[in-house]
């Protein structure tokens, strides 16, 4: 069934409050099981990833390790947006946001970004107008605890971007995006993340005006940013890649597509 309780407007009283003790008894490794996470996303087996994510899940809850369900969750909500499985996103976010309103964690920065991953979940399966309050939550969570350069406010202005893209509202998506870039454009090896900035730009640009000169600026952009000096070729690059290609063979940037499809075989053959 496709439906998940309104959370539009977002009421943050019900999500703060003072978080709960760690849990006790037998705790996952969590650490552990991103790296094998990773080492599955990075080899492009998405379904295999689910359905690891979805073993340790109920792993979590027989331990009643509740912070390790959560981080499953959260991961949940990424795969199940990459594998475009609405219901099951739906479902992530829904069971996430509980466990950050049961355990009081809405005014944390954990909480937080788990709250941002399913604002982002909402916003990708067309849930915009749901999602912007509890973006809006996240920024003031971030502002209140973390250095205005922090790296994870990039992440939350690219996607508040989205969502005030979705909406119609322009200049409000373009803002945010600048905002992404100066962000990231404080640290370094950023050029992944900077790369899918610029071609967001761009698609924001070129849904305006498809002639307009600044879309082609921002592709070389990002394109500058892929070949960065010293950019390592892994994993993530693939995952940009993946990200960036749907913009550059829209915009007609068919050389730029065989270099990238060629170079995502590289890094395939080498995992």
């Amino acid at each position: 069934m496709d439906y998940i309780e309104p959370i539009c407007p977002f009421d943050a009283s019900a999500y703060t409050g003072t978080p709960d003790a760690e849990p006790t008894g037998q705790r996952m490794n969590v650490p552990a099981m991103i790296r094998q996470l990773d080492q599955l996303i990075h080899a492009g087996r998405a379904v295999k990833a689910q359905h690891f994510l979805e073993k340790r899940r109920v792993e979590a809850q027989q331990l009643g390790d509740w912070r390790a369900e959560l981080s499953i969750l959260n991961e949940m909500m990424g795969q199940y947006r990459f594998g475009n499985k609405r219901e099951e996103g739906f479902a992530a976010v829904r069971e996430g946001m509980e466990l950050i309103r049961l355990h009081h964690l809405g005014h944390t920065v954990s909480g937080a970004t788990v709250m941002l991953n399913a604002a982002t979940t909402l916003k990708h399966f067309g849930r915009a107008e749901e999602a912007l309050p509890i973006f809006r939550h996240v920024g003031r969570v971030y502002s209140d605890n973390l250095d205005p350069g922090d790296y994870r406010f990039g992440g939350l202005y690219n996607n508040m971007a989205g969502a005030c893209m979705d909406l119609g509202d322009y200049a409000g998506a373009e803002r945010c995006y600048r905002m992404a870039l100066n962000v990231l454009g404080l640290g370094r090896g950023q050029d992944n993340d900077m790369a899918v900035t610029w071609c967001s730009l761009a698609e924001l640009y070129d849904k305006q005006d498809p002639l307009d000169e600044r879309v082609g600026q921002c592709m070389e952009r990002a394109w500058a940013h892929l070949n960065a000096e010293g950019l390592a070729h892994d994993g993530y690059h693939a995952l940009t890649i993946r990200k960036c290609l749907p913009c550059f063979d829209y915009c007609g940037y068919f050389l730029y597509v065989k270099e990238l499809k060629e170079r995502l075989e590289e890094i395939r053959e080498r995992t």
